[in-house]
């Protein structure tokens, strides 16, 4: 029996004890919390200031100047791409001239363009036009592999080869201004690979001379001049524009108007009545061609007018 109080006691002990051990228990717990929810809050606070500062880093990178690097390769492309170069001298890594090119040097031409989004070149030595998707870091200048017409060149065989050979691959280019030119005019100096040196020079497209896309027109000319006016005896083209449909078929005629501008390439001989396809660049930049598609408008001093073909000529009565 002793045994038993014994043990009811100790049960009794326990019990009594138990709730003061669960209220120790929760304030501990509660300790717990309440200094886990305070260093969350300062884990929270801390990544809240780097993020700020990660931002502020973003933005000052953002403002940042491209590198001069990329800056020259696009200014150098649109030089290239500005002017149609013709070859004026060519030499071989001992300084001696390429023959076969060098006889035929003024017929060489190369340009530079963009077709869907790649920047591409055009050459040719007076026969097949060649074409390749170039790129340019710094002044080393990539040209890929070519593409062909397929015309017989005869005699041109040997320089075209000699060309290709010389254009594919890599070189080192530099372009300056020709200072003894009164025009606006630039050289292109290429050093190939197996140390050829081409030396080219670029004259300013019509488009880059005049800071504006050319839009096509037609004119009739006259092989009889006509007064510029009624005050002078000075004798003026006589003009009038044409429009064609879209089978090239002649569609409409405008009226005949003394001209006393220049038509850039063009030398009438006062014996042929011929039909012009024109490029005509707007002067002024308010000038919009666009929203004012007249091909039967008179000849203006508004625009440049640059020769691109004679489609008809024929023997003036």
């Amino acid at each position: 029996m002793t045994v038993m109080r014994l043990s009811f006691r100790t049960l009794s002990f326990k019990l009594g004890i138990l709730p003061s051990m669960l209220v120790a228990s929760l304030a501990l717990g509660a300790c717990q919390n309440s200094t886990s929810t305070n260093e969350k809050e300062k884990t929270e606070h801390a990544k809240a200031v780097d993020n700020e500062v990660m931002a502020s880093d973003a933005d000052e990178t953002t403002d940042e100047p491209i590198t001069d690097n990329k800056s020259a390769e696009q200014a150098m492309i649109s030089t290239l791409s500005d002017h149609r170069w013709t070859l004026i001298s060519v030499m071989g890594n001992k300084s001696q001239p390429l023959n076969e090119l060098a006889a035929v040097k003024d017929e060489v031409r190369l340009s530079f363009n963009q077709y869907q989004g790649q920047n591409t070149l055009n050459y040719s030595v007076g026969c097949n036009t060649i074409s390749a998707n170039y790129q340019l870091q710094g002044s080393v200048l990539s040209v890929d592999d070519s593409m062909s017409t397929k015309m017989l060149c005869a005699d041109l065989n040997a320089a075209e080869n000699s060309l290709i050979d010389l254009m594919e691959g890599d070189s080192q280019i530099v372009v300056t201004k020709n200072d003894a030119s009164q025009e606006e005019q630039a050289v292109l100096t290429q050093l190939t690979n197996e140390e050829t040196t081409l030396v080219w020079e670029g004259q300013l497209t019509d488009q880059a001379k005049y800071n504006s896309k050319g839009e096509t027109v037609f004119w009739a000319v006259n092989a009889k001049k006509t007064s510029c006016n009624d005050s002078t005896s000075e004798m003026c083209l006589q003009v009038k524009p044409i429009t064609y449909d879209n089978q090239g078929i002649k569609s409409s005629e405008g009226q005949w108007a003394p001209f006393a501008g220049v038509i850039d390439g063009y030398q009438p001989d006062g014996k042929h009545d011929e039909v012009l396809r024109i490029q005509r660049y707007a002067l002024d930049a308010d000038t919009n061609t666009a929203a004012n598609d007249n091909r039967l408008e008179a000849p203006s001093e508004a625009y440049a007018y640059v020769l691109d073909a004679v489609i008809e000529s024929a023997v003036a009565e």
